[in-house]
């Protein structure tokens, strides 16, 4: 009687293919919910992992605070920028990836009880780069600490501007950048938060005006990649260069925090970094207080143009440069009503 062996059904795939994650430092193969437990930390050597603006919101915040602003904006196609595929195909691809609207969640939450205004980026959405709708939420967040005299924490992840929106990315550099210095002249505090990798136009921006700017370990940093940087100054980088540490070392980041101790150390910032309240400090709408001179960008040119242009002579329709004894205001009294000026004015009428 011939033996009949049990069939064996074909095994599937029972596995899902994002199981383990291989860790780029050590190469250590790191199951994915031990590495989540482990706030995307490799145990072995301490590689920092990205994470989305979501796990990084519930990082740094209370549990249950965060209550999101904005979460409706979406970027347009003004420009109609066509590359590989349309820029709107590129926009539902990544909201369909990452379930966003886009690169930038904002929104306030509490920090061990302090509220807070923040706005936190995800690389994983085109590059974290920065469009129009990136550059409003961060300004909004900025203006919303500065009518509520919050501090403001930004969690920058990016590659730098979208180029698919062209200009208009590149206006958010002085957009954010204004808001920004409205919340510095109010007294108002900014934690900047670096993480891998910081670079273009948001480290040329926001990334880096914090009244402390904070790096996670190992994080990119940098303006150009090495590779430009080195081709363009024609020489050999340091090592390490546009690292976190390397820019702490230079001055250039306040201290490089590891993600574990990252909550407690902003925690502890909001302690010291209190907003003023009067001298210095701005009202409810946002306006700055008297007490506190801001920066006149018209009256400093002209002081400047009143030192850097010389005074004409008579062939060139002005006035004769005065004697160095003639004081400034007796000049500007010469050329506004006296004979002279009488005379050339009438020789422009009769000349016309």
């Amino acid at each position: 009687m011939p033996i009949k062996l049990p069939s064996f059904r074909p095994r599937k795939d029972a596995h899902p293919p994002d199981l383990w994650t291989k860790c780029p430092t050590c190469s250590e193969m790191l199951f994915n919910k031990q590495l989540d437990k482990a706030d995307r930390v490799c145990p072995n050597c301490g590689h920092h992992f990205r994470l989305s603006a979501g796990a990084r919101l519930d990082l740094l915040l209370d549990h249950g605070t965060f209550a999101e602003l904005d979460a409706g904006l979406q970027s347009l196609d003004p420009l109609g920028f066509v590359d590989q595929k349309p820029y709107p195909d590129r926009v539902a691809a990544a909201q369909l990836a990452t379930g966003l609207r886009d690169a930038a969640v904002r929104g306030t939450g509490l920090i061990e009880g302090h509220r807070v205004s923040i706005c936190a980026m995800d690389f994983a959405f085109m590059g974290g780069s920065m469009g129009a709708v990136v550059g409003e939420k961060v300004t909004r967040a900025a203006e919303q600490a500065l009518e509520e005299r919050i501090p403001l924490i930004v969690v920058s992840a990016s590659g730098g501007a979208r180029m698919q929106e062209g200009t208009l990315a590149l206006m958010q550099l002085a957009k954010t950048c204004a808001a920004l210095d409205r919340l510095r002249v109010a007294g108002v505090p900014y934690i900047s938060i670096m993480s891998d990798p910081t670079t273009g136009g948001v480290f040329a921006s926001y990334a880096v005006l914090g009244d402390v700017n904070l790096a996670e370990p190992n994080a990119l940093i940098g303006f150009a990649g090495a590779r430009v940087t080195a081709g363009t100054i024609a020489q050999e980088l340091p090592p390490g260069f546009q690292r976190a540490e390397f820019l702490f070392e230079h001055g250039f980041v306040d201290r490089v925090v590891t993600r574990r101790d990252l909550r407690h150390e902003v925690a502890l910032l909001l302690r010291y970094l209190v907003p003023l309240e009067g001298a210095g400090g701005g009202n409810g709408n946002g306006a700055m207080s008297e007490s506190r001179p801001s920066f006149d960008p018209i009256g400093f040119l002209s002081s400047l143009a009143e030192k850097v242009v010389p005074d004409l002579g008579p062939g060139d329709g002005l006035d004769a440069p005065e004697s160095p004894r003639t004081s400034r205001p007796a000049r500007t009294a010469r050329t506004a009503g006296d004979a002279p000026a009488a005379r050339r004015t009438g020789r422009r009428t009769a000349d016309g």
